[in-house]
């Protein structure tokens, strides 16, 4: 079924939803920013070169979407002056003050106002039961596809590569790996580097980029020490790497899970980078029971998972993937780790509403407008893939 999402940056509105403690005084400014066309990180950025403010003085718990309308909570470390930035694309204002930086344990959730638009007239009536069954049972909580940017379809994760000790597959993917948003010259750079890998005089002479110029470098020196260069890998950058191969782990265990427990009538699907999100319109009680107590931890060495069933499919898993427990436990990369994190299979979005109606961006189309609440970790963005949702087409 066809929908467009983002058309307008209005169209996806997220409003960030938080804890922390707001004083009159503190040793650090509270600040709401509101953004459209930025990412949290670049935006942050930018504000504290020209404010001339470190950014390591910077806080905050999420990264939101450049291509939504957003407002989430920062801190400013010892502010000392009121601080009000304005622009055509963003704000930022002062609202108070905290004893703590933010981070992401401040975060409740996000409430959302979304627009999908393009839809069809013929394919409004098969949008009623999905959106039915969001507000019965919910949907599975899987990570959604922007958490695997970094995976690479004829090369893996690189997070797997590390624990293994596959250092110079991590960091040919580190260094190779086309992302959506790279400019044809940077595609071109990563394509030659890709098929000349090894060669590191031929890829050192089309280097461009402070890391791709100290990696080929190093390795015309030491061919073979390709774990130096990973630990120059920035920690947040190395920790998504990490976070990702996490996600498709979970992602991976509870699709089987749903194999299991579901019969083929039942299960509907929407394609995914890394394989097909599975999901139901309808489930008996038992089931339904079952799923909304079941917590499924992030992959690390020390995971436990109560649940029998689900930590034999966890444990296959792994086998087939030939990884151990133990391999989480890294030794030689430090600036980053696996942290377990205990995760709902399924959510309730909370004050779930909708409205169909004309399109009056697309002449002919319908859209649907959403308004609901998802606790922090959830993704909007799955919430939609499980309402166009479909079944499989049968094998012949």
């Amino acid at each position: 079924m066809y929908y467009k999402i983002k058309v307008k940056s209005e169209d996806f509105y997220v409003k960030e939803i938080i804890s922390l403690p707001i004083k009159d005084k503190g040793p650090y400014g509270v600040f709401i920013l509101k953004k459209r066309g930025w990412n949290t990180v670049d935006l942050l950025k930018r504000i504290g070169k020209n404010l001339g403010i470190p950014f390591s003085n910077i806080s905050y718990g999420g990264k939101k979407d450049r291509h939504a309308l957003t407002e989430q909570f920062i801190t400013i470390k010892n502010i000392k002056r009121k601080i009000l930035v304005k622009d055509g694309n963003y704000s930022l204002h002062l609202i108070g003050f905290s004893e703590e930086p933010m981070d992401p344990r401040h975060i409740i959730g996000n409430e959302f106002k979304i627009v999908i638009r393009s839809i069809s007239k013929e394919a409004e009536e098969f949008l009623y039961e999905p959106l039915k069954s969001i507000e019965k049972y919910g949907f599975i909580n899987y990570f959604d596809d922007q958490r695997f940017g970094s995976f690479d379809p004829r090369q893996g994760f690189i997070g797997e590569k590390i624990i293994k000790g596959h250092y110079n597959g991590a960091l040919k993917i580190y260094l190779t790996h086309i992302y959506p948003e790279d400019k044809k010259e940077a595609r071109e750079r990563k394509k030659f580097l890709f098929e000349n890998w090894g060669n590191w005089q031929r890829c050192l002479g089309v280097a461009k980029t402070q890391m791709e110029n100290f990696a080929f470098n190093y390795l015309t020196e030491k061919p073979k020490d390709y774990l130096t260069i990973l630990k120059k890998i920035p920690r947040e950058d190395m920790s998504m790497f990490f976070s990702a191969y996490q996600s498709f782990l979970w992602n991976e265990t509870v699709r089987r899970l749903l194999i299991f427990l579901l019969s083929e009538e039942e299960i509907i699907i929407h394609k995914g980078i890394t394989g097909d999100y599975i999901f139901f319109n309808e489930i008996d009680k038992e089931k339904f029971s079952y799923l909304m107590k079941l917590q499924i931890p992030t992959a690390s060495s020390k995971l436990k998972i109560p649940d029998e069933r689900t930590e034999k499919i966890y444990n296959d898993l792994l086998n087939e993937r030939d990884v151990k427990p133990s391999m989480f436990n890294l030794k030689k990369i430090r600036q980053a780790f696996f942290k377990s994190v205990a995760r709902d299979v399924l959510v309730k979005p909370k004050s779930f509403n909708y409205n169909i109606e004309d399109d009056e961006v697309y002449e002919n189309r319908r859209k649907i407008t959403l308004s609901f609440f998802l606790p922090r970790g959830s993704y909007a963005t799955m919430l939609i893939k499980r309402i166009f949702a479909k079944k499989p087409k049968r094998r012949q």
